[in-house]
């Protein structure tokens, strides 16, 4: 495919330039930083040029000389014409340093006075282009940047080719572009220089594309369209805007259905080559692009008797892609079917669908075809689409049900039973499930328009309250008309009760009010006959009281888990299950908030709830992390946190508890930018109640990072927050034991022991056992502080067997680390080795490198006691860290093995190793080997 250079977007500013490139461009720079080179390649509109601008602009200060070249397909057969935009300006300063003949043979080719060719001046061409170079690098560093390297003229690729090769250590760098189909660089690769980093540019993830249309400012797009502008240009930056482009352009946004609007320029793009089919070639085209999932076998069926040949002839011209080994017609880029279909009539659409209407084995792509064949009403057609939904709907993708039943809402007469909107309302909700908040509302508010139905207005009201998510304070208008729509219909009260009972939390930060408002829902629901209604209140009413630390929890559980029970409510993130998990996770049960919890989270994929999938994850992710699996709470909170972007649903909590997740077993930067994030989330939103949870894992992040002044300011803002919001158990953010260890790190123990005290109190009424021994930790720090250092060992080993026996597997290692500090310097033992192993076992990397630095830190055996003990005893004295590396190197390993052994650096082995070898006094590793040789021989 050729990209025309008008398509060519200007240099902008800095982050819409590197969005979703962050990795590849900072290995880029990190390349150009050491000297190197860099090739840049991928497919047409992929970015490159974007990225190489972006790195000619970061980079070329450092360089004294900067030479560009920017070749076309239209000029790419006049030679010499890239060297003429690399050397022209600069000629007059190297002329005189090049020798006679190199000189006369450039400047022929540069300047086309005289005849120059290859042939003729091979060699003295060659050599001038080498010289030039070294000339200008002999007054400083010379980058040069170079655009589609497919385009450079012949002889200009031969020229530059011969000098990359031959640089050596000239300072002289090369920074690319070349457009590549699969790994097709290989050739422009050995044309430059051999430290040359090849860096391929991959399509854009869903939410990259989303950051980079807001960017360019289209962000009024659904999300369902958002996902469909990902599909269509397959991540292409470069066909994304221009679908945007064209969508903002377009006052009517496509039907659900119908495919996005192709502008022409993309049609031009990517349709070159369709004028060379055959029209019964085109037709069978025609038809795959209309299809969900085409094959040859559905072609035939759909009456495209020569498909076989018909694409392989599409195939061999570039617009479908091979699969020798499946039946699957697949075109090379998903844009080429969009601009098929958007280039044919309509009326050959609808031939097209009307034959897949009868052709696809699956009711669901039947019903979709027969809609889109159909032009006007039809009851016919709107019942089977009607059906298709609900089969669509059981089948766990409300996504296409909801597209489903606005087809059906279109087809359906305005006198039809269900009513249009009764299948829009219905397709709204689906949309709710399938996280397409934006298209659930806009749906709600068109129905919203003419309704007059108390019942259809309130379920219109629900979705829009419930696309609100949790901004509830931008949708304050709306309750005062859902109650007056409810009138005294206690089941339409009742539901909007239930929504006031979020908006008494979210937006309020009032638990005792959210509790009493959740449990009138319940009085009003059960009055109503809506038993899954007041199902949603209880579990809400007991989620409430479970934080709240109310003695009515419990009872309250009991009650949402009565028969009748209704299976939505049942694995709703709002529902029982959830209220039963939360109850579980905080009673210190984990091995049965696990199982609960997996259980709900299979349920809730199988049904499509992409919002509950969402919160399960995270909940799933936080149960591993108070187990003590920080690598598996880490994997699982990421996903969370990539599905709540995707989707744009729980973005605050998801990067909460990505953040305690960072802390605990993978990079504390990252925990700290992630609960600024989440902190900022829930203030944007009125969240008083995610606040003080982001705000806890702020805390925990500084704490882990050294900055105990910096953990004491957020934690006890938190300290704040859920006194007044009336949260008084402590097992839902076990924030208080490190809000203790931090005031004793910054000189404040009597606070602590304060915050200890009031904590403990809570604790010991509500039978939390692990926060009572997190609690006993932190006040063994106090002690210590204050100098008593028995009770605080004392206390320390006992608290470190209870929580092993809890099942608390980084609260454990935390106790033994602090254990271990405390015995360092004194008398007895004051080996890290426990700590270490128990970190390691969590794969709590941070931490082991806490252990690391402590135990580096350890007092030194004297030198006279080192030379007076025998060998055996030698590695004995070494540091917890310097004991494993060395115990490695005897057992054979080499320093990359026992870095990933030790889940550590290379460097660090080096480092430690070094330490090892000054503490026993010896030179290499040769040496620890016949150490560890004289102990086993005694």
């Amino acid at each position: 495919m050729t990209v025309r250079r008008d398509f060519k977007e200007p240099a902008r500013c800095r982050p819409d330039l590197v969005i979703g490139r962050d990795e590849l461009f900072t290995a880029a720079q990190d390349q150009l930083a050491r000297g190197g080179s860099v090739l840049l390649h991928g497919p047409a509109g992929i970015g490159k040029s974007t990225v190489l601008r972006a790195l000619a602009a970061d980079y070329g200060d450092a360089a004294h000389t900067v030479l560009r070249c920017s070749a076309t397909e239209s000029e790419s057969h006049l030679p010499f014409l890239a060297l003429a935009d690399l050397f022209g300006l600069v000629l007059g300063e190297i002329s005189d340093k090049l020798p006679a003949a190199q000189r006369t043979a450039l400047e022929s080719a540069l300047t086309g006075r005289g005849e120059s060719t290859l042939q003729r001046d091979g060699l003295a061409l060659r050599l001038a282009v080498l010289s030039a170079l070294r000339a200008l690098a002999a007054e400083g560093p010379v980058l040069l940047v170079a655009d589609d390297l497919q385009w450079l003229d012949s002889a200009s690729a031969e020229l530059l080719g011969f000098a990359a090769r031959r640089l050596g250590d000239t300072p002289v760098q090369l920074l690319c572009a070349v457009r590549t189909e699969d790994q097709e660089y290989d050739r422009h690769l050995r044309a430059s220089p051999p430290d040359t980093l090849a860096v391929r540019l991959n399509p854009l993830s869903r939410a990259q594309v989303s950051a980079l249309l807001d960017h360019r400012g289209y962000t009024d797009l659904p999300r369902s369209t958002m996902r469909e502008i990902h599909r269509t240009s397959g991540g292409n930056p470069l066909f994304a805007l221009e679908l945007g482009r064209a969508l903002g352009e377009n006052p009517t946004p496509p039907r659900p259905g119908e495919p996005l609007p192709v502008p022409t320029s993309l049609r031009a793009l990517v349709l070159s080559r369709l004028d060379m089919l055959s029209a019964e070639a085109r037709r069978t085209l025609l038809v795959a692009s209309a299809g969900a999932r085409p094959t040859l076998a559905l072609l035939h069926a759909a009456g495209r008797e020569n498909a076989e040949a018909e694409t392989a002839q599409a195939a061999a011209l570039g617009l479908l892609a091979t699969e020798p080994e499946g039946p699957a017609v697949r075109f090379a880029h998903p844009l080429i079917s969009a601009a098929l279909y958007a280039e044919a009539p309509a009326q050959e659409r609808r031939a097209a669908h009307a034959a897949l209407s009868t052709a696809a084995s699956d009711p669901i792509e039947r019903a979709r075809n027969l809609a889109l064949a159909t032009t006007g009403t039809d009851p016919d057609v709107a019942a089977r689409l009607a059906e298709a939904a609900a089969l669509a709907r059981d089948r766990g993708a409300p996504s296409v049900a909801a597209s489903l039943g606005l087809l059906a809402a279109r087809h359906t007469p305005p006198d039809g039973l269900p009513a249009p909107d009764d299948r829009r309302l219905q397709a709204s909700e689906d949309a709710i499930t399938a996280g397409e908040v934006d298209l659930a509302r806009d749906i709600a508010r068109e129905v919203l328009t003419r309704a007059t139905v108390p019942a259809d207005r309130i379920r219109a009201w629900e979705v829009v309250i419930e696309a609100a998510g949790q901004s509830l304070g931008e949708v304050d208008a709306v309750f005062p008309q859902a109650l007056a729509d409810a009138g005294d219909d206690p089941r339409l009260l009742a539901l909007v009760h239930y929504r006031l009972a979020w908006r008494k939390l979210i937006v309020e930060g009032d638990f005792a009010e959210a509790r009493e408002e959740a449990a009138h829902t319940a009085d009003l629901a059960a009055r109503g006959q809506d038993r899954r209604t007041e199902l949603m209140a209880l579990s809400f009413q007991a989620s409430t009281e479970t934080l709240m630390g109310h003695p009515n929890a419990p009872a309250t559980i009991r009650r949402a888990l009565r028969e009748p029970q209704d299976p939505y409510v049942a694995c709703h993130h709002n529902g029982v299950g959830s209220a039963r998990f939360r109850w579980l996770l905080m009673s210190d049960q984990l091995p049965e908030a696990r199982t609960t919890i997996t259980a709900l989270l299979r349920e809730v994929r199988r049904r499509g709830m992409v919002e509950s999938e969402v919160h399960f994850q995270r909940f799933l992710a936080e149960t591993e992390l108070r187990s003590g699996h920080c690598g598996r709470a880490l994997d699982l909170a990421r996903e969370s946190l990539r599905l709540a972007r995707d989707s744009g649903i729980g973005l605050g909590a998801s990067a909460m508890l990505t953040s305690l997740a960072e802390a605990s077993g993978g990079d504390v930067d990252r925990a700290l930018a992630l609960a600024r994030e989440a902190a900022e989330h829930a203030e944007e939103d009125g969240d008083q109640v995610y606040l003080s949870r982001a705000l806890a894992a702020l805390g925990h992040a500084q704490l882990v990072a050294g900055d105990a002044a910096g953990a004491v300011g957020s934690l006890r803002r938190v300290r704040e927050l859920e006194t007044g919001l009336g949260i008084t158990d402590p097992a839902r953010g076990r924030w208080q034991g490190d809000l203790a260890e931090a005031l004793v790190r910054v000189g404040e123990a009597g606070e602590a022991q304060d915050v200890i005290d009031v904590t403990r109190e809570h604790a010991l009424r509500l039978n939390r056992e692990s926060v009572l021994a997190v609690l006993d930790r932190a006040e063994a720090l106090v002690r210590a502080a204050l100098g008593d250092h028995e009770a605080a060992v004392s206390r320390l080993t006992s608290v470190q067997d209870r929580l092993a026996k809890l099942g608390y597997g980084l609260e454990e290692a935390r106790a033994a680390f602090a254990l271990a500090r405390l015995r360092t310097g004194r008398p007895g033992p004051t080996s890290y080795d426990e700590a270490a192993r128990l970190f390691r076992r969590c794969r709590a990397l941070p931490w082991l490198r806490q252990v690391e630095t402590a135990a580096a830190q350890a007092p030194e055996t004297s030198v006279a006691a080192r030379q007076s003990a025998p060998a055996s005893d030698a590695l004995e004295g070494l540091a917890s860290m310097e004991r494993q590396v060395a115990a490695l190197v005897m057992e054979g390993a080499t320093n990359r093995e026992i870095a990933a052994r030790l889940f550590i650096s290379v460097k660090t082995v080096e480092a430690t190793l070094t330490r090892v070898y000054r503490k026993l006094g010896i030179r290499s590793r040769v040496d620890i080997v016949r150490l560890a040789a004289g102990r086993h021989a005694k």
